[in-house]
């Protein structure tokens, strides 16, 4: 089915997953409240966040188009920069390029804009979570890679490749709003709220110096294809704590996210607990 669906225009995907994304939202009350929550504690206006309702919907529907056309089609036409001479620069200096980006807009396709134009001779590297099905494993393992473009499992050995890929001067990229396994996080405020974020972002960068930068892949209307934007990204000091580089890393997010508030995944359970963890020791963690 995945396959068949590949082969539809991207228009239509997106067509198809605004209304999938609005029947989840007439489906779904926990989801409703949770989108409403988020929206309402970043300080967001409804009119500015509800498109994103639909965008959540074409999330889905754009992924056998990404996933499963061959590997030598391109993007083409579909993609288009703002602030490549950023992305170009970081390379240039050969002492790997770490890229952030939120759950905001197509984050799929900003991995495969880069291995088009960098990949063949800095290849990128994405840390993912493998689906829990394992009919589904392989298949979304194997349809990330792309040449110039290889996903690595959100495990330790995950972790060692991606140290390993900055260390020869390569790519790599993250999606630091993902709340982490209990122990490589720490509770920081994300607009506002006490997030459980991870201190990987912060740890690559001081343990191997690369360059950092922030990537986030608009998704165009009617289908018309991604504007991927890059930005500046917060220094971090080498001597800095955990907690206030995951503070810098999590500030860096919402200034992104605010750009396109119509595009962030309002849905995502953003402020849920890791397994494992203490309930009660939550807010005390938060404020160190």
């Amino acid at each position: 089915m995945l396959r068949l669906l590949s082969l539809l225009p991207l228009s239509l995907l997106h067509a198809l997953g605004t209304l999938a994304g609005w029947i989840t939202w007439a489906a779904s009350p926990t989801y409703r409240r949770r989108f409403k929550d988020n929206v309402r504690s970043a300080g967001v206006a409804w009119p500015q966040a509800r498109g994103a309702i639909a965008e959540a919907g074409k999330m889905i529907a754009e992924l056998p188009w990404l996933w499963m056309r061959p590997a030598d089609e391109k993007l083409g036409e579909r993609l288009h920069w703002d602030g490549r001479e950023l992305l170009d620069a970081a390379v240039a200096q050969g002492k790997g390029v770490l890229l952030l980006t939120p759950h905001l807009g197509c984050f799929e396709v900003c991995a495969q804009a880069y291995a088009e134009v960098h990949g063949a001779s800095t290849p990128i590297t994405v840390l993912f979570r493998p689906a829990r099905k394992a009919w589904m494993r392989e298949l979304v393992d194997n349809s990330r890679n792309r040449p110039g473009l290889e996903a690595a499992p959100a495990t330790l050995a995950g972790v060692r490749q991606m140290i390993r890929a900055l260390r020869k001067g390569q790519a790599v990229g993250l999606l630091p709003d993902q709340v982490p396994p209990d122990g490589l996080g720490v509770w920081v405020p994300f607009f506002g709220q006490s997030a459980y974020t991870m201190t990987l972002a912060g740890r690559l960068v001081q343990q191997t110096g690369a360059a950092l930068l922030l990537i986030w892949g608009e998704r165009l209307p009617g289908g018309r294809g991604y504007v991927v934007h890059l930005r500046p990204a917060p220094v971090i000091p080498p001597e800095a704590k955990p907690e206030a580089a995951a503070r810098l890393v999590n500030e860096a997010m919402e200034e992104l996210i605010r750009l396109a508030p119509g595009q962030y995944l309002w849905g995502y359970h953003r402020y849920k607990q890791p397994r494992g963890l203490d309930i009660a020791v939550a807010p005390s963690e938060a404020g160190k």
